[in-house]
């Protein structure tokens, strides 16, 4: 065990989303280590005894135990799952406000224990929590990743697999842009295996692109429906978050889709939002460009343009707080 190198985790909020990402991380067996950190202690506590409780049915002893911000410093990897929620009739983008200033208090305390892994936020809206998480920390931005657009893209996958009566596993498809209301379906290069979608809808008249709108606009209200059925999502995420976390602690070289900084890809610059990427030990190896038809590059360009106009209100407080 002496060789074994160790995969620590720190989670920080333990409310549903969190909890559901501890509870998914232990029964995946993928860390040896989950440090659990809450502004309410007795919530995160108790979630500490409750997973410990089930660690004889766990495919492995993972460390299960309560801690503090001074946790993190030697801790591979920091998951933010805390903020304000999203309520019935609000959309991911009205929680700029409130989380920018809890996620500037984390981020502080985080980087003051000597953290230097690598952040992984979910937290809504999460393309912009991701790059305040970025600035605040000062990370290299290849250590800060958001969920991005990796649920997104599950849900379509589902969808489409339904629809085409084919395994999630086997649809090769996308959703990128930000995790919101601006986001797009990338038809021009998805396949069920190795054969187009637009190929198998041309030869088989059970199926149509009228369809195909239909399971995209299902796809992107999705959380609407989950948050007005039963106040709030956090399956479907918890299992998008130990998929990331399991391709960075077992040095995949996975190709997911993430919220991550663009530095010219795409034709966008200095936003943060969701796009395929290799992640592996040291985060974002780097960004998969996929070859957008014009009319999804205009509706990409339009979605990073919402994620800017959204954070530029806001980037001169960010600023400030480098400068203090």
């Amino acid at each position: 065990m002496d060789n074994v190198r160790i995969s620590r985790v720190a989670l920080i909020g333990t409310g549903f989303v969190g909890s559901s990402y501890a509870f998914a991380l232990m029964n995946q067996g993928i860390a040896h280590e989950l440090i659990m950190i809450d502004l309410n202690e007795d919530k995160a506590k108790g979630d500490v005894i409750d997973l410990n409780h089930g660690k004889a049915f766990a495919p492995s002893p993972m460390n299960i135990r309560f801690g503090t911000y001074e946790d993190c410093e030697n801790v591979d990897l920091v998951v933010i799952c805390a903020g304000a929620n999203q309520k019935p009739g609000e959309t991911r983008l009205d929680l700029v406000e409130k989380n920018l200033k809890i996620f500037k208090s984390i981020v502080d305390q985080v980087m003051e224990s000597g953290f230097d892994g690598i952040f992984l936020v979910a937290t809504n809206p999460v393309d912009i929590l991701s790059y305040a998480t970025w600035k605040y920390s000062k990370l290299p931005k290849e250590r800060v990743i958001g969920s991005g657009t990796i649920l997104d893209t599950a849900r379509f996958r589902y969808s489409l697999g339904e629809y085409f009566k084919i395994a999630p596993t086997n649809v090769h498809a996308y959703i990128i842009g930000e995790h919101g209301d601006s986001e797009l379906p990338v038809y021009s290069s998805a396949s069920l295996g190795t054969t187009h979608i637009n190929k198998i809808i041309s030869q088989d008249n059970e199926y149509n692109k009228e369809d195909l709108d239909e399971i995209f606009v299902n796809v992107r209200d999705a959380a609407y429906k989950i948050i007005q059925s039963k106040g709030a999502t956090y399956y479907g995420i918890a299992m998008g978050l130990v998929r990331i976390t399991k391709a960075i602690l077992t040095n995949e070289n996975s190709i997911l889709t993430v919220s991550a900084h663009l530095d010219g890809q795409y034709n966008e610059n200095d936003v943060y939002i969701g796009v395929p990427a290799v992640i592996n030990r040291g985060g974002i190896r780097n960004i998969v460009e996929l070859e957008l038809d014009s009319d999804e590059q205009e509706k990409f360009s339009h979605s990073a343009n919402v994620l800017k106009n959204i954070l530029a209100p806001h980037f001169e407080e960010v600023k400030k707080s480098l400068d203090d």
